[in-house]
């Protein structure tokens, strides 16, 4: 196990480079910091010294990867790719156009976007699996069919409507909750009810359908067969059968929702004014600020990677017959 690990991430450190490489790519070379001063200035027939200056004081005057007017190792050092790439690797991640350290935005956000991913996320596994366990255990039948559709229905329903939608109904009719905002402590929660409602309902159609999918594949195997012919009645089938043996595609897709568990959701976090990551990525889109939008970048390769670790790992926990060498 330990090999393997070792081996896997050993694997991810190139491969984390590479996308690191991609992005320097995207916003130094396609996007070179001239243009950067040029939109960030935002004046049609800026000046020369403007721009200098503008790249000067964010660091962006010197060379990308070979800096010939140094000596010795700052040669390679001193440069755009090392100062503003590879130091996020270190978890340095510069400042923001507004002068603000982005590490530390990234610390103080994160509490917020994980106090309504997390929540989203166990609330809509639990029930999206439970109802595709419902409707399996009803195959066939027409309780099935109206599942099925509702799920269709469900997952052809843009999410924007699901928000704005809720926030009319259940804030503005009903005055349940505030219709945005955030809080911290106990306080907060009555923030956080409603964007994990829609979170959880946007989610339960597309999520419910798919698993349906994989626990029908799982019905029909002799496993199955075998245990119906051992007396054990269908629930007992269904929970200690084949959804322990559908768990593997389980697990897979979940690692898709790991970098948004950090991230947050830019949608959500934007319309109900949290101040979590999502919003901060968008905020920093709109501003054009390219530093934040670098190291969400980096911070979403990096979670993915271990996500994928992770879930390959948990693979042995659900499947004794999974061994790595």
């Amino acid at each position: 196990m330990s090999t393997y690990l070792i081996r896997r991430l050993l694997y991810a450190l190139p491969i984390l480079l590479g996308v690191n490489l991609i992005t320097f790519a995207l916003f130094f070379v396609v996007n070179s910091p001239d243009d950067m001063a040029r939109m960030q200035l935002g004046v049609k027939r800026v000046t020369p010294e403007a721009i200098e200056k503008w790249k000067v004081e964010r660091g962006y005057d010197k060379p990308l990867f070979w800096n010939a007017g140094a000596d010795g190792l700052a040669r390679v050092t001193d440069t755009l790719f090392v100062s503003k790439s590879l130091a996020m690797f270190r978890f340095d991640f510069g400042r923001a156009d507004d002068g603000r350290d982005i590490a530390t935005e990234i610390r103080t956000r994160m509490g917020p976007s994980l106090a309504i991913a997390l929540p989203t996320f166990l609330l809509s596994l639990i029930l999206t699996i439970w109802f595709a366990l419902f409707l399996v255990f009803f195959r066939h039948t027409t309780l099935d069919l109206v599942g099925v559709m509702l799920c269709v229905a469900m997952m052809s329903v843009s999410s924007l409507f699901y928000i704005i939608g809720g926030q009319y109904l259940v804030s503005k009719v009903w005055s349940l909750v505030p219709i945005s905002g955030y809080a911290e402590g106990l306080d907060g929660l009555r923030f956080l009810v409603l964007p994990v409602l829609i979170g959880v309902l946007g989610g339960l159609g597309g999520g419910a359908r798919w698993y349906r999918t994989l626990f029908l594949e799982e019905i029909g195997k002799d496993y199955v067969k075998t245990a119906r012919a051992k007396g054990l009645s269908e629930l007992t089938v269904l929970w200690r059968h084949v959804l322990k043996n559908g768990m593997i595609p389980i697990l897979t897709g979940v690692v898709v929702v790991i970098p948004t568990l950090f991230l947050g959701s830019l949608l959500t976090e934007s319309f109900f004014g949290i101040p979590g990551l999502g919003s901060y990525t968008i905020d920093a889109i709109n501003a054009q600020d390219f530093a934040v939008v670098r190291a969400m970048v980096f911070i979403g390769s990096l979670l993915y990677i271990i996500g994928l670790v992770a879930t390959d790992l948990s693979y042995v926990l659900v499947d004794p017959r999974v061994r790595f060498d």
